[in-house]
């Protein structure tokens, strides 16, 4: 098959056209031009906010399967929708598992759900989308396919309740720093490694039964935050971590940028049924437990500084955060 990637190198993306690619299907990435994309796949060039770009870009082009990693506005699917209803065998959105309801009214979630992010406007972008495309398939075909991950990450992410896109919070630990996790730190969370999602993702691509059905694609481990800090920490080489414990409401009083992350996601558990995707893509399975995971991830990154993204930004909230709340204990 053809498959094209909207967004095809970033944290979850580079994993899945790996994969992909090594099973043989002809992978095209679309790019503003900005990342480098590797030789072995095709590069188009285009504006994916401009129907007239994309078409340009697109020319002469007839993927099978189009997998769109930047939807974030029902406007981004609409573009798509007049590139490729009719011309394409599936449409892969890639949505979110922050779309269902917080706090959960029951776990391990499942695909049924409540649905409803009160929180986050990422997450209520989100599944505004999956409700454009729903309406779409119903009325005319259009073969969408929505997959929500959760917080998964790759060698370029060390997760973490503050900024998993920079290495910061890793360093603090390192640097013997104090990091901070919501609450007591037991709030139930789930991991998963972008190959190990790959897996599920290459499986749903093409495949007739996931057309028009929705899927999350997690991993079945299970860790409290202090249990993931404790494994950074393990990881960078820090023996004793200082974690301190934060109410959840004073981390998003002191930085209400966090509201949206905590209160719309990590603060609360993140618990999955895997049993749909598994029903559907009967080899996957993760094998990458978190212990491993992350290892790779900080060794990687230590071999590449000029990946870290290192952030003045996340070091002073963390700062602010902590020194905020040992004034208001004393």
């Amino acid at each position: 098959m053809q498959i094209l990637f909207i967004g095809g190198t970033g944290n979850i993306s580079t994993d899945c056209a790996a994969l992909l690619h090594e099973r043989g299907h002809d992978i095209v990435v679309l790019t503003r031009g900005r990342s480098a994309v590797p030789t072995q796949y095709r590069a188009v060039v285009g504006d994916r906010k401009d129907l007239s770009s994309m078409q340009g870009a697109l020319r002469g082009l007839q993927p099978d399967v189009v997998v769109n990693f930047l939807g974030y506005e029902v406007a981004d699917l609409e573009l798509d929708f007049r590139l490729f209803q009719g011309v394409v065998r599936q449409y892969l959105f890639i949505s979110s598992a922050t779309v269902y309801a917080k706090p959960p009214a029951k776990l391990p979630l499942t695909e049924d759900a409540p649905l409803g992010n009160g929180w986050w406007d990422y997450a209520q972008k989100k599944l505004a989308c999956e409700e454009w495309l729903r309406q779409q398939h119903r009325e005319t075909g259009f073969p969408a396919t929505i997959v929500r991950p959760s917080h998964t990450y790759s060698k370029i992410w060390v997760p973490n309740p503050v900024s998993s896109s920079s290495f910061t919070f890793a360093a603090r630990l390192a640097q013997g720093k104090p990091v901070f996790v919501p609450d007591a730190g037991e709030n139930l969370w789930t991991l998963t490694a972008a190959s190990d999602f790959a897996v599920g993702l290459a499986g749903l691509a093409g495949n007739p039964k996931a057309i028009g059905d929705a899927f999350h694609i997690t991993s079945d481990e299970v860790l409290t935050w202090n249990e993931i800090v404790k494994e950074i920490a393990e990881a960078v080489g820090a023996s004793a971590p200082v974690i301190i414990q934060v109410p959840t409401d004073f981390i998003c009083g002191i930085a209400p940028q966090m509201i949206g992350a905590l209160k719309g996601d990590k603060a609360h558990p993140g618990v999955f049924d895997n049993s749909k995707i598994k029903a559907c893509v009967p080899e996957f399975k993760c094998r990458k437990p978190f212990r491993i995971g992350v290892r790779e991830s900080v060794d990687w990154l230590r071999s590449q500084p000029g990946q870290q993204n290192l952030s003045p930004k996340v070091e002073a909230l963390c700062d602010e955060v902590i020194a905020s709340w040992q004034r208001q204990k004393t």
